[in-house]
């Protein structure tokens, strides 16, 4: 049998409409690392964030976090980061934005939030994973795996213009959900972190599985042999990845169900 590495996304994808873990897709999981395949998750969430999903399979995986920015190995080991410029994470902690978007920067330790936002951490509910308050003249613009900009969707569509005028060529700017505007290192996506996973693993691209809902996971979906694009999937994402097949509801376990056909469980 051909040693495989399942690798998805999290919220949209893997997580069902409760930002949780399916009975049926821990069992699937499982089932597939018993058989001797490789399971990864790859999230714009932090480290300390997925991994109480890793710790509820309770199956080694591997964890690309911050979309792309660390990996993690199944004992938590550090494998790689790559953080923003300090100059260019400066500029971006400093652009001009409307009162109601929120600033965040995701550090390799934390979350450094900008003002309280209590409505944020309903995604995280389940994880108990929380933001520290740090005003923008007192955040460190070393270390910062990710910023962040939640608000309305104009108002991050003309600070996605700004920051590409100030620094676009240093900067991967992408977007999770149509009010997260995500910006970290140039060179940093999840595709990146995959290839090197896959060396790491000695699979090749051909022997990957993965699947995604978002912008974020273009780079990802377009380097595995098997892409899987969720039914709930942002409107563009399906004709930007070729080969695609398009799989059934978050919300009803369908990367579960996918993986039980697939593999005939």
């Amino acid at each position: 049998m051909t040693s495989r590495l399942i690798v998805s996304d999290l919220d949209g994808t893997l997580l069902g409409s409760d930002h949780r873990l399916h009975e049926s897709t821990i069992e699937v999981l499982r089932a597939l690392v018993m058989q001797g395949h490789h399971v990864a998750l790859a999230s714009g969430r932090h480290y300390h964030d997925m991994r109480v999903f890793r710790d509820q399979l309770d199956i080694p995986i591997h964890l690309i976090s911050t979309n792309g920015a660390y990996t993690h190995d199944p004992a938590g080991t550090l494998l790689s980061a790559t953080h923003l410029e300090p100059a260019h994470a400066e500029t971006l902690i400093q652009l001009p934005r409307p009162p109601q978007v929120r600033l965040s920067l995701y550090r390799e330790n934390g979350w450094h939030v900008d003002a309280e936002a209590p409505h944020l951490l309903s995604l995280h509910a389940s994880t108990g994973f929380t933001y520290e308050v740090v005003p923008p003249e007192e955040m460190d613009a070393k270390g910062v795996g990710k910023v962040l900009y939640l608000g309305d969707p104009d108002s991050l569509a003309q600070l996605e213009v700004q920051a590409h005028q100030a620094h676009g060529q240093g900067l991967h700017i992408t977007y999770s959900t149509a009010d997260a505007l995500e910006i970290m290192a140039g060179g940093v996506n999840k595709g990146v972190a995959l290839t090197a996973l896959l060396e790491t693993l000695k699979l090749t691209p051909a022997e990957c599985l993965a699947f995604g809902d978002n912008l974020n996971d273009i780079e990802m979906l377009n380097l595995a042999g098997e892409a899987q694009v969720m039914a709930n999937a942002h409107p563009a994402l399906f004709d930007r990845i070729k080969g695609a097949e398009r799989i059934g509801h978050h919300g009803e376990a369908a990367v579960a169900e996918w993986l039980k056909q697939r593999f005939g469980l």
